[in-house]
């Protein structure tokens, strides 16, 4: 395995810092969640630019560069654990000439509030985010969800894809048919299965990763954003992730329910509203020239 320091994928992240640099306007960091890319959110980045931030797409360490290149070596996923992950962001966040924003969805949204925590984010969204240690629901349907991964032990140190059905129903349940299909094919890639795992037993282990500090006077304004339909981070996680971190008596923390919306929200022919609603809130706390 590559080293990070000459990986291509890091020398694409870098890439992406230095471009936002060059801007000389605030940055929006995206960062994504397990079965996706960072290619997932070249749509929000637009709509972004266009409000006047600069964003950036880094992607987890090892990521490949296109759905296709995924498929034909999926190996490079295996074995990416939430600490070393949640390092790699805040290095290349530590690279930026200005503190950024932070929007991540599930796995990513979970970063996100690991960034946050550690006081680098200026303003941050976390969307359907995956839980950490104390947050407590166990809905069924994120077992569910889940269990392509947890179903066998096996699959902590391996990279695991979704089949179809798998992915219809821990992520696109809430389109039709059609828009599933399409989604899955332009999409969905293998993703580490450790990450689940760690989320799993977070709160039975004292020195788990998937830890975040909800107190840090540095936090900055959080807003997490949940879909009424999504079955893998279903409202109770949502919910019980808002009343931690809504703890921190130093910044806002709110919490806004998208309806009729499933995990695939971020992707699908709906996401236009998720990242209007994420847009509206970074710009009530940061100006993007300042």
């Amino acid at each position: 395995m590559s080293t990070p320091s000459t990986s291509p994928s890091y020398a694409r992240d870098l890439a992406e810092i230095e471009r936002a640099n060059a801007t000389g306007r605030v940055p929006v960091v995206f960062i994504h969640g397990l079965w996706l890319l960072p290619t997932s959110w070249e749509r929000w980045a637009a709509v972004f630019e266009e409000a006047g931030f600069a964003p950036a797409l880094p992607g987890w360490p090892d990521d490949p560069e296109t759905v296709d290149e995924a498929h034909a070596h999926p190996e490079v996923f295996a074995g990416k654990n939430v600490g070393p992950v949640a390092d790699h962001f805040c290095d290349l966040i530590g690279a930026l000439d200005r503190k950024p924003v932070v929007i991540g969805h599930s796995f990513g949204g979970l970063l996100t509030q690991i960034v946050a925590g550690r006081g680098l984010s200026r303003a941050s969204v976390a969307i359907d985010p995956a839980p950490f240690r104390g947050v407590l629901p166990l809905p069924l349907s994120s077992l569910r969800a889940a269990s392509a991964v947890l179903g066998n032990p096996a699959n902590y140190h391996r990279a695991v894809p979704l089949t179809y059905d798998q992915f219809r129903y821990a992520f696109a349940n809430a389109v039709d048919e059609r828009e599933a299909h399409e989604l899955y094919a332009t999409f969905a890639v293998p993703a580490p299965g450790s990450p689940l795992f760690q989320a799993a037993a977070a709160n039975i282990n004292p020195w788990t990763e998937v830890k975040v500090d909800t107190t840090t006077p540095g936090r900055g304004p959080l807003l997490i954003i949940s879909g009424e339909k999504d079955r893998t981070v279903p409202w109770a996680i949502a919910d019980a992730s808002y009343r931690k971190q809504s703890r921190n008596t130093h910044a806002v923390t709110e919490i806004t329910e998208i309806t009729g919306r499933g995990h695939s929200l971020t992707i699908d022919h709906g996401w236009r509203e998720v990242a209007d609603t994420a847009l509206a809130f970074v710009r009530r706390f940061v100006d993007p020239t300042e």
